[in-house]
């Protein structure tokens, strides 16, 4: 059998190809950005020639490059899947998903039964913590996001639509000084994700009332928090409707008829090449069919 040059260089070449940088590659395999380097130029040392076009701080794929990375590339994943079924096969596999907290909360979790069942082996650990996307280099393995677009670097897949509606306390509805109609927001708190920022502009907007000044803009980072400060009256939350609908919360109602269709989307959210690995297209898999056929116009 001819000589093979060490796994890990070619592992490193993978990285950079399928990333198409350095230092997403660097992230993704835990390695100095010299380390990678190395193996990189080890290899290129091992076939004879180089594989990369390098310009200033830039890497590209050349010609020989391309056809390597096309030869070899099924056959790694190919590699990579019989050594992860051969160590996992009998026992657990965890993942860490990276997750908005209410989307988990209403959505994720309460799905969680349908993935145990057709994957009981597969173990998910939620982190709901902020900046979701960049933590993908953190010990997370995906991400689910709220967004208005993602990183092209990035895989990606849209789960879920929506629309923006005004949600609030049916308190705010009744008696003197009741909100009837969209210029009452004036005498309102606007509530907001941090995440979704536009969601007050585009309702105004398709509303048409672009000259509608409202109240003061309270901006939170947790969509259960805003979705309880509406419940007690404390303003007008700008938020997806399914959120509302999805909301256990009785105090709530959506106050005016207008929508928007929002400019933030759910995403599945990934490096390339953590699609290649069985547990992570397991979740991505079964996600997709239990979201994506969902999506409004889809």
């Amino acid at each position: 059998m001819r000589r093979l040059p060490p796994l890990g260089t070619i592992e490193a070449f993978v990285h950079v190809a399928r990333l198409g940088s350095l230092k997403a590659a660097t992230d993704s395999l835990a390695l100095s950005s010299s380390a990678l380097t190395r193996r990189v130029q080890a290899l290129e040392q091992f076939v004879g020639t180089t594989l990369f076009d390098r310009q200033h701080n830039s890497i590209f794929l050349n010609s020989t490059g391309e056809r390597f990375l096309a030869e070899i590339e099924p056959h790694l994943d190919a590699l990579a899947a019989g050594v992860e079924r051969a160590t996992t096969s009998s026992k657990s596999i965890r993942l860490r998903i990276a997750v908005p907290s209410l989307f988990a909360s209403q959505r994720l979790v309460p799905a969680l039964p349908s993935l145990r069942s057709r994957h009981p082996n597969l173990q998910i650990e939620l982190d709901t913590g902020t900046n979701r996307l960049g933590r993908l280099t953190d010990g997370v393995d995906a991400a689910i996001v709220i967004a208005s677009e993602i990183d092209p670097k990035l895989y990606s897949n849209l789960l879920e639509k929506g629309r923006v509606v005004a949600i609030g306390s049916r308190a705010l509805m009744e008696g003197a000084g009741a909100i009837q109609v969209p210029s009452d927001l004036a005498r309102v708190p606007i509530l907001l994700h941090r995440d979704m920022p536009s969601n007050f502009d585009v309702w105004r907007k398709a509303a048409g009332l672009d000259d509608l000044e409202p109240g003061p803009i309270t901006v939170f980072d947790s969509g259960q928090l805003i979705l309880d400060a509406a419940a007690e009256g404390m303003g007008v939350a700008f938020m997806l409707e399914q959120h509302l609908a999805s909301s256990n919360e009785n105090r709530l109602v959506q106050i005016f008829n207008e929508t928007a269709e929002s400019p933030y989307s759910y995403w599945f959210a990934c490096p390339p090449v953590a699609l290649s690995r069985p547990p992570v297209k397991a979740f991505h898999d079964w996600l997709l069919d239990r979201f994506a056929p969902h999506i409004a116009g889809g």
